[in-house]
């Protein structure tokens, strides 16, 4: 009898990971599964002249990982002045031997958790064991993620700074995170001079939409990693040249190099060449290519995001309900 599929909502989904688990079960899977997926281009139709939807499939072809998976997001930019966030997604989820659709779930959480889960994976390899100050750019949906995220790998941290071009979406970010609790020994403050904090920052990650830059290279400290979350098209850069300049940069995978604003635009430039890209998070994860060798070095994480991982954090949610129902 074929039964019918389950609709995982978003209140459920924070029932079946947390943040640390989901960067374990990414950290043991991807080695294991990331050569048996299929992930082909997604596609992006326009649906109007400033709206637009996206197709992400992928599947596996290991027996061990029964999956196909495809991703449907929406990109509606001016629901803003409605009120409404500008992206919406569900993620379908099918039985690849038999192709019954075993599960929808909310894509807009599975993948800002994914999302925020990555850049905690590649800074436990990146960042500095004794980090002690997080800056968080952006006060979007990813940045109480994106805090999480980064405290479970890195407990030595001791302070968050959130700052946001609106003040005032800095304090909410801060007040809600502050609310839910959990953060025992951690302090959180805004600041509205970005220039002032940059600096201070042994990890500094940014997720914002931003065309011009936002941290200037020259500022980071010593020994510091920067994660950048946000772009995913050449108009987008959130930082300049010189931190690609003087950092060592990681991707998530191969698409950075051709979608993200900051890599194009300094191959473009001639400031970095494709070759001086160390590697990615599968290579970081294998042991393949070494992270931080020293305490001094800068390093950057640049993720765009991708349907192999999309895939993965869907298995483990429908894999945790379904023992759990």
């Amino acid at each position: 009898m074929a039964t019918p599929p389950i609709f995982i909502s978003t209140a459920t989904l924070h029932t079946l990971f947390t943040h640390k688990s989901l960067v374990d079960h990414l950290q043991s899977s991807l080695p294991t599964f990331t050569s048996t997926i299929e992930s082909p281009l997604r596609h992006a139709h326009q649906t109007s002249p400033s709206t637009s939807l996206l197709l992400m499939p992928s599947w596996s072809c290991s027996s061990s990982l029964p999956y196909i998976g495809v991703k449907l997001v929406t990109y509606h930019p001016n629901n803003s002045t409605q009120n409404l966030p500008g992206v919406h997604a569900s993620y379908v989820l099918f039985n690849s031997i038999t192709g019954q659709t075993l599960s929808t779930m909310d894509a807009t959480e599975l993948t800002v958790y994914r999302t925020a889960c990555t850049s905690a994976l590649a800074s436990k390899f990146l960042s500095r064991q004794d980090s002690k100050t997080l800056l968080m750019i952006g006060a979007g949906t990813l940045a109480p993620h994106l805090i999480k995220a980064h405290l479970t790998v890195r407990p030595n941290l001791k302070k968050v700074i959130v700052w946001n071009r609106t003040a005032d979406k800095a304090k909410r970010v801060i007040e809600n995170l502050q609310s839910e609790g959990g953060f025992e020994g951690v302090s959180f403050e805004s600041n509205a001079s970005l220039e002032e904090v940059v600096g201070l920052g042994d990890i500094v990650s940014c997720a914002t939409n931003s065309e011009t830059p936002l941290v200037k290279g020259k500022k980071l400290k010593e020994g510091a990693h920067l994660d950048l979350v946000g772009s995913f098209k050449h108009s987008m850069m959130e930082c300049d040249d010189e931190a690609m300049k003087r950092g060592k940069v990681f991707v998530d995978n191969e698409a950075a190099l051709v979608e993200a604003g900051e890599l194009v635009g300094a191959f473009e430039r001639g400031v970095i060449t494709k070759d001086e890209i160390v590697g990615d998070l599968l290579e970081l994860i294998k042991g393949e290519k070494n992270g931080r060798t020293t305490a001094e070095e800068i390093t950057v994480f640049k993720s765009v995001g991708s349907a192999v991982v999309d895939l993965l954090t869907a298995q483990l949610a429908f894999e945790t309900y379904m023992k759990s129902h």
